[in-house]
C-alpha cells in the first residue's frame, strides 16, 4: 500500500490549474498550426494567425488564454493500492482550485446555487470524476471547461434503430446548431452507450485525447475521420467566419449499453480545449 498525503495533491492541481489555463498543450498549438496551412479562406488563415499570436503573449506574459479560465473539471484514476492520508481528498482538491485560481489570478466563473447565483468567490468546487484502476500510481487530468462551448453541447436518447447514421447525424446537427458560438475551430468530444450520465462523461473525456490520436477500434477511428471532414464541409470556419476548417479533431469513446438504448453526447470545446495531465 502507497500513502500519498492530500497536502501533494493540493499543490499539484494548484499548478495544474495555473499551467492548464496559462499554456495550451503541444498538441493543440500543433493542431492550430496544422490547420492554419489547411485553411483555404484569407480571413480564416489571419484567424490561425491571431489565435496563435495570443497563445504567445500568454505564455510570454503568463496571463491566461482566454478570460473564460472555466469551471474546473479533474479526472482523477486512482490505483487501488493508494492509501490517501492528511485529511480529505475532495477537500485537498478544491483547496488547489481555491490556491490556483487566486495566486494564478484566474477569473473565478463558479456561483453556489444555479438559481441564486451568488459567486463562490475562489472557482470552487470543481467537478471531479474519479475512476479506480490497478496500481499504486494517481492520474490526473485537469480540463478547465469554459461555457461557451459547454453550452453548445448536447445529449440523445437515440433509439437503436438509429444505427450509425443516426449517430453520425445527431453529432453533425450538434455542430450545426452550435456554429460560431462554440467559437471554432472547436474539437468535438464525444460519448456513445452507457447511460444517459455514462455518455455525457465520456463525451468530456474525449476531449482530454491527445489531439491527432484516434480511437484503437476501427469503425470508431473511421467515423471520427469521416466526422471532421463533414464538420468542415459545413463552411463555418474560424471563428464562425467561412472556411476549410471548423473542427481540429473528432474524439470518440464509447461503452456498452442497454439493448432498448443508444445513447450520444456531444461535448463541443473551442480552440482553447485545455487539458493538462500529472502523475503521482
Amino acid at each position: 500500500m502507497r500513502e500519498i498525503n492530500v497536502q501533494d495533491v493540493t499543490e499539484v492541481v494548484k499548478q495544474m490549474c495555473i499551467d492548464a489555463n496559462y499554456h495550451l498543450s503541444n498538441d493543440m498549438k500543433m493542431a492550430i498550426s496544422n490547420a492554419e496551412q489547411e485553411e483555404e479562406s484569407p480571413l480564416g488563415r489571419q484567424i490561425f494567425s491571431q489565435l496563435k499570436e495570443n497563445l504567445q503573449i500568454a505564455e510570454e506574459d503568463m496571463i491566461p488564454i482566454c478570460q473564460d479560465t472555466g469551471m474546473a473539471v479533474f479526472f482523477f484514476k486512482v490505483g487501488q493500492d493508494v492509501h490517501f492520508t492528511g485529511g480529505s481528498l475532495a477537500d485537498a482538491i478544491n483547496e488547489g482550485v481555491r490556491q490556483g485560481y487566486t495566486e494564478g489570478y484566474l477569473r473565478k466563473s463558479v456561483v453556489k446555487d444555479p438559481l441564486i447565483r451568488t459567486n463562490t468567490g475562489d472557482n470552487t468546487p470543481a467537478v471531479v470524476h474519479y475512476d479506480i484502476v490497478p496500481g499504486d500510481k494517481v492520474e490526473i487530468t485537469c480540463a478547465p471547461k469554459g461555457f461557451g462551448s459547454e453550452n453548445m453541447s448536447r445529449v440523445f436518447m437515440l433509439k437503436p434503430a438509429d444505427g450509425e447514421e443516426g449517430v453520425k447525424n445527431a453529432i453533425l446537427q450538434a455542430v450545426k446548431d452550435a456554429g460560431p458560438n462554440a467559437c471554432p475551430p472547436m474539437v468535438v468530444g464525444v460519448g456513445i452507450g452507457g447511460t444517459f450520465e455514462k455518455c455525457a462523461e465520456m463525451a468530456k473525456e474525449a476531449l482530454t485525447r491527445e489531439t491527432g490520436t484516434h480511437s484503437p477500434i476501427q469503425y470508431v477511428k473511421d467515423m471520427e475521420e469521416e466526422l471532421l471532414e463533414k464538420i468542415n464541409a459545413t463552411g463555418i470556419g474560424p471563428a464562425g467566419l467561412g472556411g476549410r476548417i471548423t473542427a481540429l479533431a473528432v474524439n470518440i469513446n464509447t461503452y456498452p449499453t442497454h439493448i432498448a438504448g443508444l445513447p450520444v453526447a456531444v461535448n463541443i470545446c473551442c480552440h482553447v480545449n485545455r487539458h493538462v495531465k500529472r502523475i503521482l
